[in-house]
Parts: structure tokens; sequence; C-alpha cells
């Protein structure tokens, strides 16, 4: 089996003018200051990435004074809030002056993050209806809830008695105005079955071997996957790591032939990619992107954390909610950063890419722990050794790409193609489709006719078709 691939040049979504910060910057046990010196320390202006490192280090050192962190992405400022008059390790002013001096700007709220997390935990005990979600918000302080269309009568009134036994000022409501599915449908992309998915990133599993992370749900729907539809198997689910309903939404897709090279990037199409260099934790108000192989590239920004949603099928907890649309056949698409951070996996939410509406990812850093993958370069040197050094260039699941994290990251705005779809078709993306303004110049819509690098049919890898673009739909090409 031979591996070709076209050469792709590399997109650019990196917001430019974003200087990240040196490590130390983010140590707190250096950031000892006077009382003085705090109050004169401005914020500082922190990527994205720096951001979420940060935050995770203020978590840990504020103990129950923390109460939730956000980025503020047009200040690119990170805010910490904390309980006032709780005592951190006997000195409750000490972390505080050490978060500000660490670049953070830091917030006085009512409810601490632990308080939330009971919350959450209420909800879940007293009020887990179909149809209905809710995850933290640090930015509001508050547990957003939100019920379908399908929530009515003593459904809807159970949820307002929960939320409202909560406490004033904990949790907050509203209606939505679609209704809460996965994302699975039957069509193209990647094929199990009758239904259609995408592929998410490619990883390399406990053995050593190439692999890819798409849904749950996708995964204990069908044992095999194809990059056609009625095409033969490319890979095969790990039974044992499909999660769906319950802790997560997420599963290992080992490919069927060890000699896959699975290089770390996502396939915009256009001949364009992303490269992915690490896996990130989501925080409020950060910037994401999103393909999926029926909506393509679409972005918007993390809204809510440790979410729970509660579909048809039944509850999953610890998603991340979005404001970023997602439709049918987009489930297990990635989500990603503008400086190449894996996020999530797309599961599911309400709306359309029309009408919008919240969505929910699994997040990337949970899946791999709990599968035991590793995410990155090792993507292509898995697959190199694997094949004995056959082929030199790698092939992406539902992410074509080159190996290598060492390009340069995607930047919106940068007026480079758009392009569709995790798995490599471009359907449905128009040019306001494409995520901050990525795409002007060759945004495809599926259909439209148009050859701004997608044909009126998308192009399945290694089926030889041509989609105006030569891009891999699936993941290799025989």
């Amino acid at each position: 089996m031979s591996h070709k691939r076209a050469t792709k040049r590399k997109a650019f979504i990196a917001a430019g003018g974003v200087a990240a910060l040196g490590a130390a910057a983010l140590i707190l046990p250096n950031a000892m200051a006077s009382q003085t010196e705090s109050n004169e320390a401005a914020p500082k202006t922190l990527a994205a990435s720096d951001a979420s490192d940060l935050a995770s280090q203020l978590q840990e050192a504020l103990g129950e004074a923390f109460a939730g962190a956000y980025y503020n992405s047009s200040e690119q400022q990170l805010i910490i809030q904390v309980i006032d008059g709780i005592e951190i390790d006997g000195d409750d002013n000490n972390v505080i002056i050490q978060a500000e001096q660490a670049g953070a700007e830091v917030q006085e709220v009512e409810n601490s993050w632990s308080e939330l997390k009971a919350g959450a935990a209420t909800l879940k005990e007293e009020a887990t209806i179909p149809g209905t979600a809710w995850a933290i918000d640090p930015r509001t302080n508050k547990i957003q809830v939100t019920a379908d269309s399908t929530v009515t009568g003593e459904n809807w009134d159970t949820i307002e008695s929960t939320v409202k036994s909560l406490g004033s000022g904990m949790a907050e409501i509203k209606k939505s105005a679609g209704t809460f599915k996965t994302f699975l449908e039957g069509g193209d992309a990647i094929f199990g079955g009758g239904a259609r998915c995408s592929a998410g990133f490619n990883v390399v599993n406990a053995e050593g071997a190439p692999a890819f992370l798409t849904a749950g749900h996708c995964g204990v729907a069908e044992a095999e996957w194809s990059e056609e539809e009625g095409g033969a198997p490319i890979g095969t689910v790990d039974a044992a790591t499909a999660t769906f309903p319950g802790d997560g939404d997420f599963a290992l897709v080992n490919y069927n032939d060890p000699a896959t090279q699975a290089a770390s990037t996502v396939d915009l199409g256009n001949g364009q990619t992303v490269d992915i260099n690490a896996a990130g934790e989501a925080t409020v108000g950060l910037q994401v992107f999103r393909m999926g192989s029926t909506t393509g590239l679409a972005d918007g920004q993390v809204t809510g954390l440790d979410a729970t949603v509660n579909y048809p099928e039944g509850t999953v907890t610890g998603l991340i909610q979005t404001n970023v649309c997602a439709e049918p056949g987009d489930s297990g698409g990635s989500l990603f950063t503008e400086d190449g951070q894996a996020i999530g996996l797309t599961s599911g939410g309400s709306g359309d890419c029309t009408v919008g509406g919240e969505t929910f990812f699994q997040p990337v850093t949970t899946a791999l722990a709990a599968v035991g993958a590793t995410l990155g370069d090792g993507g292509a040197g898995a697959g190199e050794e694997a094949a004995g050094g056959a082929g030199d260039e790698a092939a992406a699941a539902g992410a074509g790409g080159e190996a290598g994290a060492g390009e340069e990251a995607a930047a919106a705005g940068a007026g480079e193609e758009a392009a569709a779809a995790g798995a490599g078709e471009e359907a449905g993306v128009g040019e306001e489709e494409a995520a901050a303004g990525v795409g002007e110049e060759e945004a495809a819509a599926a259909g439209a006719g148009e050859e701004a690098g997608a044909g009126e049919e998308a192009a399945a890898a290694g089926a030889g078709e041509e989609a105006g673009a030569e891009h891999e739909q699936g993941v290799v090409e025989q």
C-alpha cells in the first residue's frame, strides 16, 4: 500500500502581534513583591495558551479562594476571580499579590469555584432532564443553565425550582430555541455503516501505533470506520475506551494499517493545514476554531466549563461549552486554537450554523488521559516506525497534513483560503463562515458549483477524485 499525498501549504491562523511569554513569567514562587509593587502592577498581555497555563497554576495556589478564571481575548488578559476573606496558607494577601505580579487581573466575587461545583452537582442529582445542560461561567460567577425547546410543563418547573433552591446569585436559566442532540448523521466524511462523523486528532496509542480520536457516540454506534461511503474500513474502534454517555464523549480509533503515517495536523482543505503542537486546556473567553465534515471551518469562544448535557441518549459530563456552531456530521471534529493547541472533540448541542446555538466539546486532555494516547509530532514518528520507513509523506485522520509541529500556526484574518471540515470535505463553508476572516480568497460553498477549492463533489482521499484542489477527505491515499 502506498501513502502518497499532495503537498500542502500551511495556513496562518495565529492572531498577529501576540507575543508569547517566557516560562519564568508564569512561575508563582518567584513573584514575591510588596503590596505597593502589586498595586502598581498592570495586567500583562498574554497569549491564550500562556493564560491557560497561568490560570491552572493560580487555581492550585489559591485553593478555596479561587472562584474561576477567564480570558479577555480583546485585551489579551487573564482575569482571576477570588473570594474575599479566605485565608490562603496563613496569608490571605500573599498569593493574590503573586497573581497580580504574574500578570493576572484579580477580581473579588461572591461564589467560590467549589460552591459552583457543588451547585452543579445538585442540578445533576435533582434536575437531570433530557434537553437540559449547565456549565460554570466565570465571567458571571454563576452556573448557566439552559433548557431546550423540549423542556416544558413539569420538567420546566423542576428546572426552575432547582435553580431557585441553589440560592440567589448562584445560577440563572435560559431557554434555547433548538434541541440538544449529538451531531451524528448518515452521509460522508468518516463512515461507519450508515453513520457519518468527523475525525478529530491523530494520536499515538498506548502501544505506539497510529490512531485518531473522535466522538464517543460515534465510537459506540459503529465498530469500524472508512474514509469513503461503502469503502474498506481504515480504522477499528477500541471498544474498551469508547465512552458515551457518562464521563465524557470520546473514542479511540486504531488504524488497521500499522504503516499509516498519522501527522499531527488539521486539514482545512484547499491544500491548507494547521499544525497541532500540543493538547491545551480550555479557558472561558478563549477564541477557538472548529473543523467538521458538514459545516467546515467555524470559530467562536469558550463560554463555559465542566458542562453537563442531558442528551436523549443519556447524560454526559465534563464538557466544554462554546458558541461555535455545528451540525449533524460534525461529531468528533477538532476544536483547536490559533496557536495550534488541540482543545476538544465535537460532541453535540442545539441550533445550527444558520441560527447559532450552544455546542459542547469533549476536552482533548481528558480523552488522551483516558485512552492512554499522546498527541503531537509523535503521530508521524510512530507511523514511520510502524511502516519500517515506508513512505516519506504523512497522512492524517480527517485532518490531513504534513508531519511536524514546527511550522507556522494558522492565523485568523490572514486571508488564506478557507476550507472545510476536519475530514477534508468542504460542505457548506461560505466566505461568511470562514473563521475570523480566514478563507476570504477561496472559501468554498458546497454544491454552489464554484471552483474555489471545492468542486461539486467532495474528494475522498485515495479515490483519485479532485474537488477543485487536491485535498484528502479521509486519512490515507491507497
